[in-house]
């Protein structure tokens, strides 16, 4: 049978394509023209100069390349925090699918208010408890909150919900497979498309997190992506003062830089994406 496809829809469709696409296009544009073009033309053209690889080259030399360090913190910070939620949350979903033990729905109420909760109104609490532990300024302060994530725990147990026969579980106990064992080898590959889109919602949160990290973190040595090219944009805002290098196209060069982690994180896993949806597909 032939799907009917409707106009309207699907100029919808490409409007918000191109309205999602726009600032990115923006961003590759404006990273290839020096300084002046970049004040002197209109910023969907590109400039008289093609400076996108003296900009990165400048990008590696300002400050000791220190944007580097920025961006080696900010994968370390996105890995380790989204690696560590995404388990974590595949655990707890499952284990609250599963299992029915006393206090679960008082467990489910607090996952529900914690998601409710907006990350920015946690983040001063956070520093005040942090800073009786003598964690602030450290990686630990970036990381340790990152690992917990409400509402990945809560979308994984709708999945596992489905995902994970009750069937295929008691075959395993009968077969004498201790619960660990059984997670890891049964429930957790059936998991995996559910696994993945935790895993990049909260890479995307913690990739681009900016507020908990700015009160948190002193050194800029430490300092993610975020924070680091958002003190460049002040600097460069404040009119240069003792500065070596115009600022703004190292800014938009590195927000470019920026965004390709991400990029390629999505174009890899989506396939986990398709897998889960074909798999979904197929009536057992």
């Amino acid at each position: 049978m032939r799907v009917r496809r409707s106009p309207v829809l699907t100029v919808v469709c490409w409007a918000l394509l191109g309205y999602f696409l726009l600032p990115l296009v923006w961003l590759l544009v404006n990273a290839t023209k020096t300084n002046s073009d970049l004040f002197s033309t209109f910023g969907l053209r590109f400039g008289t100069e093609f400076a996108l690889f003296d900009n990165v080259r400048a990008l590696a030399t300002y400050q000791d390349g220190i944007f580097f360090r920025w961006f080696a913190n900010t994968v370390l910070y996105a890995v380790v925090g989204a690696g560590g939620a995404a388990v974590f949350a595949a655990m707890g979903g499952y284990a609250l699918a599963k299992y029915r033990f006393t206090g679960r729905r008082g467990v489910l109420a607090a996952v529900l208010g914690a998601a409710a909760v907006p990350g920015t109104a946690l983040a001063v609490p956070t520093y005040l408890l942090f800073s009786q532990w003598g964690l602030v300024n450290t990686e630990a302060a970036v990381i340790l909150p990152a690992l917990a994530s409400p509402f990945g725990l809560f979308l994984m147990m709708i999945y596992a919900q489905d995902a994970v026969p009750d069937s295929l579980i008691e075959a395993a106990r009968i077969d004498g497979a201790r619960e660990g064992r059984i997670f890891w080898s049964i429930g957790f590959r059936l998991l995996v498309p559910g696994f993945v889109t935790v895993l990049l919602f909260q890479l995307v949160a913690t990739w681009n997190n900016y507020f908990l990290p700015l009160i948190v973190l002193n050194e800029s040595d430490k300092f993610p992506l975020t924070v680091g090219l958002s003190l460049w944009n002040k600097l460069a805002n404040a009119g240069g003062v003792n500065l070596t290098e115009p600022l703004y196209p190292l800014v938009i060069t590195g927000s470019l830089l920026a965004v390709v982690p991400l990029v390629v994180a999505f174009v890899v896993l989506q396939r986990y994406w398709q897998s889960g949806i074909a798999a979904g597909g197929v009536k057992q």
